[in-house]
């Protein structure tokens, strides 16, 4: 009477199991080969670094099997690779800057592979927590105002606060504390798409209000622009009291992707396109920041030994490493400025290659792809939502991030998700993974294992009326 409720969850976790294995022989392989072709043998680290990865990924599994025992088994796994992926590119830029600092004959410099270990142990924390606490992903829409408030506190506290402990290369994104360092932003960027999930689904009717005809679009009513021009107004503030183009890219493009799966209307994206032009247009004539970041975009050369030199010693790596790349340990992605957190992927197009990166982009696809399709299965409106906003999310950024290292677009300072190293980010994206979990869960929970509505008392009953003529 129970099979398919047993034996579905049973057979996802086991590809997800085999998946996993894989990810930890690929990752422990790839360390491997870092360190006999960086240093010519095997040290502890390379132990220490596999054997944790192994176990988190071990309770990330069996967390899963426990409580989200019918979710896409290819959604951890996805992600657990390209955070495997990371660490070995971390760890091989750690030994090249180490090696480098002997040669010149300065201080060991800071290492973050450990560091890493050590954040993805707590994302795992936060990871389970969330898959435990929020056993229906629709209990959220009850709290989105509340999640949008917060949110909006995260983004603006590191704007407000004094650059002494709040401003890093530039960009005003961080929380500074005695012990380690935060990006609210990153998990604002949650909070609102909750946020902006529940105020889509309780004012569909709002937005999806006919209004004037325009080029064969039906535009909406200047009175129910209220949203997209307060997205548009906290985006431009982020730029300008924060400096960071990237948040208010990703912020923006976000609500815009979602009032348009809201209400399937053209006429939001056109207007949020116009806006978008609009803010550049503005951003480049008011903000240094901004102008210098296109400027080096459109000649990163012109100032080789200044502000381009970051691009450009990434476009030297990135031409170095050709279609096979160098191999792993082999090349200089040390060179590059911030090759293990900004410019990781230029670490990877090095020593891997096209391929390499190809392979990676794939990797991306398949996670996008798996939480767009949990989105289309699942029943309810607030679920198709946040699962569709959670899953662009993450492909917009990995567009942002990779188009300005290869050139493509201009620099934004993000970071690649699971890719780079850094704590604030590597946590809000294993949270975004359990909720994906959780939804698709819901999604291919069969009608069997869901329980049955309870049937109401007797005296509670409505009075039928039947006719036996």
């Amino acid at each position: 009477m129970s099979v398919p409720s047993v034996s579905a969850p049973a057979a996802g976790r086991s590809i997800e199991l085999v998946l996993l294995a894989f990810a930890a022989v690929l990752t422990t392989g790839a360390l491997v080969l870092v360190e006999a072709n960086q240093e010519q043998e095997l040290t502890r680290t390379l132990l220490y670094l596999g054997l944790a990865y192994l176990g988190l990924l071990t309770v990330a599994h069996l967390v899963v099997r426990k409580l989200a025992p019918h979710a896409d088994p290819l959604i951890l796994p996805c992600a657990a690779l390209l955070n495997g992926l990371g660490l070995v590119m971390i760890h091989r830029v750690d030994l090249a800057r180490a090696d480098r600092a002997t040669q010149l004959g300065t201080g060991a410099p800071q290492l973050f592979a450990g560091r890493q270990v050590a954040w993805t142990a707590i994302a795992i924390l936060l990871f389970i927590g969330v898959l435990w606490f929020v056993k229906d992903h629709r209990v959220l829409s009850r709290y989105g105002y509340t999640m949008g408030f917060a949110g909006l506190v995260l983004i603006m506290l590191p704007g407000v606060l004094p650059a002494s402990i709040s401003e890093v290369n530039g960009a005003k994104i961080w929380l500074r504390l005695s012990i380690f360092s935060i990006q609210p932003g990153e998990f604002a960027k949650v909070l609102l798409m909750v946020f902006f999930s529940a105020l889509l689904i309780s004012k569909r009717e709002l937005f999806t209000t006919a209004g004037r005809n325009f080029l064969g679009m039906e535009l909406p009513r200047p009175r129910d622009l209220g949203p997209l021009l307060a997205a548009w107004l906290i985006s431009v503030g982020v730029l300008a009291l924060e400096k960071d183009l990237g948040s208010s890219l990703l912020y923006f493009g976000i609500l815009l992707v979602l009032l348009y799966a809201a209400t399937e209307r053209v006429s939001w994206l056109v207007i949020g396109l116009a806006a978008s032009g609009l803010a550049a247009f503005l951003g480049y004539q008011l903000f240094g920041h901004v102008r210098s970041r296109i400027e080096v975009w459109l000649d990163p050369f012109a100032d080789f030994d200044g502000a381009g030199y970051q691009l450009g010693q990434a476009l030297f790596g990135l031409g170095t490493g050709g279609v096979g790349g160098t191999g792993l340990g082999a090349g200089r992605p040390e060179l590059v400025p911030l090759a293990w957190s900004d410019f990781i992927v230029s670490s990877i197009g090095e020593e891997l290659g096209l391929i390499g990166m190809a392979a990676m982009l794939v990797i991306y696809l398949v996670l996008v792809t798996r939480g767009l399709r949990s989105a289309l299965a699942v029943r309810d409106s607030f679920g198709k939502l946040l699962a569709t906003g959670l899953s662009f999310g993450l492909a917009l950024q990995v567009f942002l991030v990779i188009g300005g290292v290869t050139r493509l677009i201009p620099l934004t300072g993000l970071t690649v998700p699971f890719l780079s190293a850094g704590g604030s980010a590597l946590v809000a994206n294993y949270a975004i993974v359990a909720l994906l979990l959780r939804i698709s869960n819901a999604a291919r929970n069969p009608a069997s294992a869901r329980p049955a509505t309870p049937k109401p008392p007797l005296a509670q009953a409505n009075t039928e009326l039947v006719d036996n003529t």
